[in-house]
């Protein structure tokens, strides 16, 4: 079984809430869509899966610092093997657009997974693929111990794209769960 740990990023409430765009909350978008892909890679076999937000009104941490390490903290403890950090961007400028992801370094093991996500991702919604980047200075992918990325789904400042993935999450939740098949050969 591969070990996969899906975390919605941001918490219900502050500290650590997400952004707000078009009338919905990120954390609200992310919860959902984490869960069910969730369901989907376990419904699939191969997987064993935990999420670091299983209810809607889990609160991790008193403090954005401690949100951070309560996630990579459940990651590094269960032995997941690989982290999924799932997210909503956002801009001052309402029309930006697209599906990117975020690994430690470009040679990280979690780069082609994340590139098999966004992929997957801006096929299934048609937005803009803005590619993968590193990002070594966000907290959950330098110390997780297991390769990890961060996906920004789509700019919840985006009226189509918020729309989309507050009534359309089990879209984007298929999608990250083919490109999840298609890096480990299973699809």
């Amino acid at each position: 079984m591969i070990k996969i740990f899906i975390d919605q990023g941001h918490n219900p409430q502050n500290p650590n809430s997400g952004a707000e765009g078009n009338g919905y909350r990120e954390q609200d978008l992310v919860y959902e869509i984490g869960i069910m892909t969730a369901d989907l890679l376990r419904e699939n076999g191969n997987f064993d899966v935990r999420v670091s937000r299983p209810t809607p009104t889990t609160q991790l941490g008193t403090s954005n610092a401690s949100s951070l390490r309560a996630r990579v903290d459940a990651a590094n403890s269960w032995g997941a093997e690989w982290f999924i950090s799932l997210h909503a961007n956002a801009s001052t400028d309402a029309s930006a657009t697209g599906t990117e992801g975020y690994v430690y370094s470009l040679s990280s093991e979690a780069y082609p997974l994340a590139v098999d996500i966004v992929d997957e991702v801006s096929a299934a919604t048609g937005e803009p693929n803005r590619g993968v980047f590193a990002r070594p200075t966000l907290y959950v992918l330098r110390r997780t111990a297991m390769p990890a990325t961060l996906i920004e789904l789509g700019f919840i400042t985006n009226y189509r794209e918020a729309t989309l993935m507050a009534e359309s999450p089990g879209l984007y939740a298929r999608a990250i769960y083919r490109g999840i098949l298609r890096f480990f050969g299973l699809e």
